[in-house]
């Protein structure tokens, strides 16, 4: 899902969605008079400005068809989407979190989508958006945006340092100039112990998974060899800095760290940035970015792709409709103006250069290439809301043995993710 990426108490009642509200009485196939579709799309997902642009567009396209927006908040978006699902009155299309998709197709409330991949050119979606769009082999959510970590640097300080941004590429460069950037009261990197989000990354590269399934089942994996080897990386790299052990990036925020002191380097959605400099204007020009660098320079390090999919109730009554709106929001024409309004990264591969002009976005869709998302299984709910990761960082950055700690780790996420089978 979106959390962790955006920087973004539910008003509505689930009957300020129905369809019953709408005073067209076309069908979603046409039946001579203009057909009204529900829309749900999340707080701050995209700005108003862009959304206006884009009905006002869609509607001049497709006149037949009228649109009614209604934003929703992340918080407890997952229940509400889930009442609206079973019920008679589901809008009739739904912005959700990546990561939610299986969640919601797991109970039959949503639309297969499968026959139509192919016509949204899903064959260059980014796979950290598509993967998680599926469920049980079938395409149920189809990719809307996405967002992405990368390195926001001070460019003052690595210049004080002799560092050279440009040229770091592998992790191990990336130690040696955090190194060289620790010291004189700069810290080299403000990395907090518990940025889950961070550390799968570096399990990934390290061809290590959270979670692994075999025989239908789920085993918590963060103490297989490859694993342990990320969790080892991300020690090295946090000692670089005075990171709290035992609290995330948002305990305290870490845009406002860097904005009050000397922090060569954070880890954050490009947006950070604009946070950091809204708290210190003195700042401004003064940041940079790159992509997390991988184990080799011929590849990015990977990252947690963040997101949103859309998808469609089995409930909607104009589901054509439905399908006509997504197609043209995740289409190229307007997936190149939402890069740019909103400095996301696009839902295609192919449409990365789109972003090339904004810094911050470019180094996103570097990495964006390498993007994965958590385990693609409804059970991956119950992991996050205990989240027995940060336990385990914050137990081996504080000294732990981290075999024992990995081990106790991954037997939480087993019971975690089993929970409910």
């Amino acid at each position: 899902m979106f959390a962790g990426v955006s920087v973004l108490v539910m008003t509505a009642g689930l009957s300020a969605c129905s369809s019953s509200s709408d005073t067209s009485d076309g069908s979603s196939k046409g039946s001579g008079g203009n057909t009204t579709i529900d829309v749900w799309l999340m707080r701050d997902s995209v700005s108003a400005a862009f959304q206006n642009e884009f009905v006002k567009g869609f509607e001049a396209a497709h006149p037949d068809i009228k649109v009614k927006v209604q934003i929703q908040e992340w918080d407890g978006i997952g229940e509400k989407v889930t009442a609206a699902l079973a019920s008679n009155d589901a809008p009739d299309v739904i912005e959700t979190g990546n990561t939610q998709v299986a969640q919601f197709a797991q109970s039959g409330g949503l639309l297969d989508l499968s026959d139509k991949v192919d016509d949204l050119g899903g064959k260059t979606w980014l796979k950290g958006l598509a993967e998680p769009g599926a469920y049980d082999g079938k395409q149920y959510g189809i990719p809307y945006y996405a967002a992405n970590r990368v390195v926001i640097y001070r460019t003052d300080l690595f210049k004080q340092a002799g560092v050279d941004a440009s040229a770091i590429k592998t992790r191990d460069q990336w130690i040696a100039a955090t190194k060289k950037l620790n010291s004189g009261g700069t810290q080299g990197i403000y990395l907090p112990g518990q940025n889950w989000y961070t550390l799968s990354g570096f399990i990934w590269d390290e061809g290590g998974d959270l979670a692994t399934q075999s025989g239908g089942k789920w085993k918590g994996a963060l103490d297989t060899p490859a694993a342990i080897r990320g969790m080892q990386f991300y020690e090295k790299l946090q000692a670089l800095g005075k990171g709290p052990k035992d609290s995330d990036e948002a305990n305290p925020p870490q845009a406002d760290v860097m904005a009050k002191g000397k922090v060569a380097q954070v880890v954050s959605t490009p947006g950070g940035a604009n946070v950091v400099v809204q708290n210190n204007p003195a700042l401004k020009g003064k940041l940079g970015f790159f992509p997390i660098p991988g184990k080799t320079a011929a590849t990015p390090g990977a990252v947690f792709t963040g997101g949103s999919d859309l998808v469609i109730p089995t409930a909607s009554t104009k589901q054509d409709a439905a399908y006509t709106f997504i197609k043209e929001l995740t289409g190229d024409t307007w997936q190149k103006k939402l890069a740019l309004a909103m400095s996301y990264v696009p839902n295609k591969t192919t449409l990365a250069s789109a972003v090339a002009s904004d810094p911050g976005a470019a180094a996103m869709a570097v990495g964006a290439a390498q993007g994965h998302a958590t385990p693609n299984t409804p059970g991956w709910a119950a992991v996050e809301a205990k989240n027995p990761i940060k336990d385990y960082m914050t137990a081996v950055l504080t000294g732990g043995d981290i075999q024992k700690k990995a081990a106790t780790a991954s037997e939480a996420i087993t019971a975690a993710m089993n929970s409910g089978s």
